[in-house]
């Protein structure tokens, strides 16, 4: 790859040229990082400033390529509207409903336009950020000409405000916000997670009969899996200068009193694993407060996390054998066990990597009206905005078997159902305000 050979020699030149010509900065490694990701370890701030000041503009030329693809895959797709819930379940926690995040999309689809109603705008640990707002994509454009094809907008009920979440997308960032991006994240360790599925096998659960378990989720009747082999990883790599982990920690003490009135809820033990369910819902890096996390989320670069190379489906195999069952277990307790590993670079970093086995359970229907290769492109519009909804694209990218749907996924406390689906063309597309 060119553009890490420039970064790896700090030719500031070769990487003028290159980043001008089109060069894809994000590709990575046989480390998994990316162009950008070694400039700034390596301390190489012109290279990485180059850089930064040149893939907004990529992304965008990047973003109006893909449009009429979608817009095009879009028209395709029936019209319809559906429910999506999301929530923390647990018999070990009590009241996890109630203190943890929750909230239900409400998404509308007609010919090429999109809209997606939700109330939960992020949250930090147990920190909830609440925000009426809904998101529109218009790949047709407003009724009235006055809003482009392919526009996309945040709605802001409570502030009464409509952002044009694409505004100034494709020009330049100036020397300053470089500057700023550059130094923000030399500050910090880079984390890079990931979800891999490569290995991943579907075991049917089985009632007191032997018999493969049904559930009705919503109106569809769904078989209920157990997904073995799928770890979670994080690697870490320090900047040479930057804060330690420990000097982070201590910088975000001073947020853990926000969580102190649920003490006399919870107990210790049960506090801990509340707070592991909450960040791992997230990016998959562990956050200690919401200052923390401000700081962690700007060195994480928006790209796929699965464990598909090229955006290639992973198969997943279905069998009900238990040597296979076995080994999948094992294989899950051996990552639990190698939960983390180091090693030093040649250029005298620090790298580090955080794995977890975990065992989703999927309930797959036949029935659900959507296939998955007609919902992706939808949740790619939503994915960079809501977090559950990233989780749930990263499911659908493996292979799942023929002809079926996940209309339920839970991660360990984290769930996420579809409710319901109406297919009709008298859908609600454009907000109708009453202010």
């Amino acid at each position: 790859m060119p553009l890490h050979l420039a970064v790896k020699l700090g030719d500031e030149t070769a990487t003028e040229m290159l980043m001008v010509a089109g060069a894809d900065w994000s590709l990575q490694n046989e480390e998994g990082w990316s162009a950008l990701q070694e400039a700034i370890c390596n301390r190489e701030d012109g290279v990485a400033k180059i850089i930064v000041r040149n893939y907004q503009p990529l992304a965008w030329a990047k973003w109006c390529r893909r449009l009429p693809r979608l817009i095009g895959t879009m028209r395709r797709m029936r019209d319809f509207y559906m429910e999506i819930t999301f929530n923390f379940e647990s018999s070990v926690i009590p009241f996890i409903s109630r203190i943890a995040p929750s909230d239900t999309y409400k998404i509308w689809k007609r010919g090429a336009n999109l809209r997606a109603d939700m109330t939960l705008a992020g949250f930090d640990g147990f920190r909830i950020q609440r925000s009426d707002q809904s998101i529109l994509f218009l790949g047709d454009g407003s009724e009235d000409g006055k809003v482009n094809p392919g526009s996309l907008c945040v709605v802001s009920h409570k502030e009464k405000e409509i952002m044009n979440a694409l505004d100034g997308a494709g020009a330049p960032a100036t020397e300053a916000e470089v500057q700023q991006e550059v130094t923000a994240m030399s500050q910090t360790s880079i984390f890079r997670p990931g979800i891999d599925v490569t290995q991943a096998v579907l075991l049917p659960q089985t009632t007191w009969r032997r018999q493969e378990k049904m559930e009705m989720v919503g109106p569809w009747n769904a078989k209920v899996y157990d997904m073995q082999n799928v770890v979670v990883s994080v690697k870490s790599r320090r900047v040479p200068g930057a804060m330690t982990d420990d000097e982070i920690i201590n910088s975000c003490n001073g947020n853990e009193a926000e969580s102190k009135d649920l003490d006399d809820i919870l107990t210790e033990e049960e506090r801990r694993q509340l707070d592991v369910a909450l960040n791992e819902n997230g990016d998959g890096v562990i956050a200690h407060g919401p200052s923390c996390r401000e700081q962690i989320d700007r060195d994480i670069p928006i790209e796929e996390i699965n464990g598909c190379r090229n955006g290639e489906k992973c198969s997943v195999d279905i069998s009900m054998k238990r040597d296979e069952y076995r080994r999948g277990r094992d294989a899950e307790a051996s990552s639990s066990s190698n939960a983390e590993s180091g090693d030093f670079r040649k250029d005298g970093s620090r790298e580090k990597e955080y794995k977890k086995g975990l065992r989703p359970v999927l309930w797959l229907s036949p029935d659900f009206p959507l296939r998955t290769e007609e919902l992706l492109p939808l949740l790619d519009i939503l994915a960079n905005k809501v977090k559950a909804i990233r989780r749930l694209r990263e499911m659908l990218t493996t292979k799942l078997p023929k002809g079926t749907f996940p209309v339920k996924v839970c991660f360990v406390y984290w769930l996420l159902r579809f409710n319901s689906f109406s297919g009709t063309s008298l859908v609600w597309i454009l907000v109708k305000f009453d202010w």
